[in-house]
């Protein structure tokens, strides 16, 4: 049987969660059309009759940013990239960045297959500019295989665990088969929550938010939830809420429909907007919010 793991990386916003929400077959990483909306490794198994694949989703490894949640997401990025068996470094179609060389830089010291997915070709319209620009990336590395694909709709995306299960060894299995991540429901129901303020909040969105599920009791019938929304700012706290409390109710419901669809169940949410001043640049505080020391 064939058993490895599979890092998912690039920078911000190029489909990572995507693709491996598609091939877990639902919904482990959140998504958004926000940079920063993967801040932790997201780990997603699938298990066949002949193989088990544990991929790893991660942040999208960003430059400019200085508080303790930017290094930490870059360290949560970069630091699997050693324990893993083959790396999917995922690029947009016709869009090759100063963020893309930089992570490139970093994925040229790794020493395990480099498998370069080129995503969204769903939105080329002159599918004629595919080629030249899938040949100037060849050129500035030789990458293991350089396949194109579209996470969304699925485009290549069999080609690709093809492409991937060629680098795998052989071995037993690291998971029961029908176990598909190592997250906790607690955690996933707070990237629930952070996934539909992303959504509610557009270009409002203050990144210096995060949600911590304060109650999690599980009743007869019912889930009781009680989280917190954290905002640095009186003014932050102000956008989270909206006028009249219209966001925060908007958000939470939306919330609490998807929460139903993960738990099976009823539930009741109950969200509260809180100030903790410089959460994001305080190592103790991001801990404490389950950011923890990848060292450790």
């Amino acid at each position: 049987m064939l058993c490895g793991y599979v890092a998912i990386v690039g920078r911000p916003n190029v489909g990572k969660s995507t693709l491996l929400n598609y091939i877990i077959g639902q919904k482990l990483s959140i998504t958004a059309d926000k940079p920063q909306t993967t801040r932790h490794q997201i780990l997603g198994v699938k298990t066949t009759e002949d193989s088990q694949v544990i991929y790893v989703d991660t942040p999208g490894i960003h430059t400019g940013g200085k508080k303790a949640i930017n290094r930490y997401m870059n360290k949560a990025a970069t630091s699997i990239t050693k324990d893993v068996d083959v790396i999917v470094f995922i690029v947009h179609a016709l869009k090759w960045t100063g963020e893309d060389q930089a992570v490139l830089n970093k994925l040229k010291e790794s020493k395990v297959p480099l498998i370069l997915a080129v995503n969204r070709i769903d939105w080329v319209t002159d599918k004629s500019r595919l080629l030249p620009f899938l040949q100037e990336i060849q050129a500035k590395h030789d990458f293991s295989d350089i396949i194109p694909i579209s996470a969304l709709k699925g485009t290549h995306v069999n080609e690709l665990e093809e492409l991937i299960g060629k680098y795998l060894p052989e071995g037993e299995p690291y998971f029961p088969e029908d176990q598909v991540t190592d997250r906790s429901v607690k955690f996933l129901t707070a990237e629930i929550i952070r996934e539909k303020l992303f959504r509610e909040l557009g270009e409002e969105l203050p990144y210096q938010t995060t949600v911590d599920i304060e109650s999690f009791k599980e009743e007869e019938g019912l889930v009781r939830i009680h989280a917190t929304v954290l905002v640095e700012t009186k003014g932050q706290k102000t956008i989270v809420i909206g006028k009249k409390g219209d966001r925060l109710k908007s958000m939470s419901t939306n919330a609490r429909h998807d929460i139903e669809k993960l738990l099976d169940s009823k539930v009741f949410l109950r969200v509260w907007v809180k100030v903790r001043k410089g959460w994001s640049d305080d190592e103790q505080a991001l801990s404490s919010l389950g950011y923890t020391d990848l060292d450790k």
